[in-house]
């Protein structure tokens, strides 16, 4: 049987996905239901060309067994435009496959093709309005009360007065990393706070402090779905 593959950047990235996949197999009606398990996520662990191409070149294998119908890339919009990072995955596949297609935009499959093989490939950029990484999606979804999280904008502004600075995407980590760690986990789950609020752990067993109602996931669930 043929796998849908999704190569991510990290293993959060990892988490998330396999959180919200499970929450849509169980909601949306799929036939066959997609099929993507832990060992097929590719993670990157940070975004780099090299890493990327190591990734497509790691998938030839695979599919040369027949074990791949279709591949999905997800990485970060960051602070970047939304062409320069299809340029970017561009420049990655034309190196490992050059007799393959281009993306042109996000969410639409290009053909990829090598010794007379043949698989579907697409990606998607994690953004919110046009920008930002996982945390700055995570920090929209959260279902629930935030009050620890929410008062490091005090702190923020303690910094500013104190010619301290920190960057957007370090300050929304570290209100992820809050939000899970104070405002979700228990007093029991505290006592083991390394393994019970971990962001692997938040996502297996406690999925629900995010809202995946949420429209801010509406591309990503477009996106998810065309590996039906």
């Amino acid at each position: 049987m043929s796998n849908n593959i999704l190569i991510v950047e990290s293993k959060n990235d990892q988490f998330f996905l396999q959180a919200i996949i499970r929450y849509l197999n169980f909601k949306i009606e799929v036939a066959p239901p997609i099929i993507i398990s832990e060992d097929d996520y590719r993670a990157m662990n940070g975004l780099n060309p090299t890493k990327l191409k190591n990734a497509l070149k790691d998938l030839k294998a695979d599919i040369q067994k027949g074990e791949i119908e279709r591949v999905g890339i997800i990485i970060d919009i960051d602070d970047q435009l939304e062409i320069d990072r299809i340029n970017f995955v561009n420049e990655c596949i034309q190196e490992v496959f050059p007799e393959s297609q281009s993306l042109e935009e996000v969410k639409q499959f290009i053909n990829i093709n090598f010794d007379g093989f043949n698989i579907q490939l697409a990606c998607y950029f994690t953004n919110f309005n046009g920008q930002g990484e996982l945390e700055t999606v995570l920090k929209m979804i959260k279902s629930q009360n935030s009050d620890y999280a929410d008062c490091l904008e005090t702190w923020k502004d303690c910094l500013s007065n104190h010619d301290k600075s920190i960057t957007v995407k370090e300050f929304n980590k570290f209100w992820v990393s809050i939000y899970l760690r104070y405002d979700t986990c228990s007093k029991k789950e505290k006592k083991q706070a390394e393994r019970k609020c971990s962001f692997e752990s938040v996502m297996s067993e406690k999925a629900w402090i995010w809202d995946f109602e949420h429209p801010t996931l509406n591309d990503l669930k477009e996106f998810l779905q065309m590996f039906c």
